[in-house]
C-alpha cells in the first residue's frame, strides 16, 4: 500500500510565496508614498525660490488656520463643561424649588398633652376650636356664652361642611345626660344650619343620651375619644359623622317625642 506524500511542504511553500507577493505590495506602496512626497518637496522647494513671499503667506495663513480650530476646540471644549455645569446647576434648583408632594392622607400629629379636666368652660371651648383649626377647619369662631342657642365652636370643615359643636366640660362623674342632647338637638340643624352636629365632652355619655344623639345624626365625642382626637392617634369628628341629611332636624324632632 502506498503512503501519500505529507503535504506539509506544499503549504509551507504556499504560505511563503503568499507572505513574499504582501511584501512586495508593501514596498511598492511604500516607494509610491514617498515618490509623491519628494515630488510635493520639489514643487514646494521651487515655489519657494520663484516666490518666497507668497509661500511665507500661505505658511502665515495655515499657522493661522491650525491655532484657530484649535482654539475653537478648546472654545468648544469649555462650552459643553459650562453647559453641563449649568444643566446641573439648574437640575438641583428645580428639585430644591419643587414643592413636595401633599398627601391627601391624614398624618399623625404630635401629640400635644392637654388637662381639659383643668380648663374652665371657656378654655374648654377655645381649646376644642385650636383642634378644628389645627386639622384643617376654616372660619374656626367660638360662640359659647348667654343666647348662643347650642353652638359653642362653628367651623368648615375641610371639605366644606358647615360643622357646629356644643362642648361639655363636666367631671368624670358627671355624664352627658338626654337633656343636654335635645336641647342640643333642638337648635344645631334648625338654627345653626349644622352639616356635622357635634357634642364634645370631658366625661361619657348616658345610655338616653346616645341613643337620641344615633336617631338624630349627632356626634357624641367623651373623654377618651377626645383624648385620641388630640394625640392624633384617632379619627377627626368629621371624619365619622353621618352625612348631611341623613337624620337632622326631622330626626331630632322624632327622637325628642319618645324623650
Amino acid at each position: 500500500m502506498t503512503v501519500p506524500a505529507p503535504r506539509t511542504a506544499f503549504v509551507e511553500r504556499r504560505r511563503y510565496r503568499f507572505d513574499l507577493r504582501s511584501t512586495a505590495l508593501f514596498f511598492v506602496f511604500l516607494a509610491v508614498v514617498v515618490s509623491v512626497l519628494g515630488l510635493a518637496a520639489r514643487v514646494a522647494a521651487g515655489a519657494v525660490e520663484r516666490r518666497p513671499a507668497w509661500m511665507f503667506v500661505l505658511l502665515l495663513i495655515g499657522v493661522a488656520a491650525c491655532l484657530g480650530l484649535r482654539r475653537r476646540w478648546r472654545v468648544a471644549g469649555v462650552a459643553r463643561r459650562a453647559a453641563a455645569a449649568l444643566d446641573e446647576a439648574a437640575r438641583e434648583a428645580a428639585e430644591q424649588l419643587q414643592p413636595p408632594a401633599v398627601s391627601h392622607r391624614r398624618t399623625a400629629v404630635e401629640a400635644v398633652a392637654v388637662d381639659y379636666a383643668a380648663l374652665t368652660p371657656e378654655e374648654f371651648e377655645e381649646a376644642i376650636a385650636a383642634l378644628c383649626e389645627r386639622d384643617g377647619c376654616s372660619g374656626v369662631e367660638v360662640v359659647g356664652g348667654a343666647g348662643d342657642l347650642g353652638a359653642d365652636v362653628l367651623a368648615v370643615t375641610p371639605d366644606g361642611r358647615r360643622i357646629v359643636v356644643q362642648c361639655k366640660r363636666y367631671d368624670a362623674s358627671h355624664r352627658v345626660g338626654s337633656q343636654d342632647l335635645q336641647r342640643f338637638g333642638g337648635t344645631c340643624f334648625t338654627v345653626h344650619e349644622a352639616d356635622v352636629a357635634v357634642l364634645v365632652s370631658t366625661s361619657d355619655f348616658t345610655a338616653p343620651a346616645l341613643e337620641y344623639a344615633e336617631q338624630c345624626g349627632i356626634l357624641c365625642v367623651d373623654g377618651e375619644t377626645l383624648e385620641a382626637w388630640t394625640a392624633g392617634t384617632g379619627p377627626r369628628p368629621w371624619d365619622v359623622a353621618p352625612e348631611a341629611g341623613t337624620a337632622g332636624a326631622a330626626g331630632c324632632e322624632t327622637a325628642g317625642a319618645g324623650f
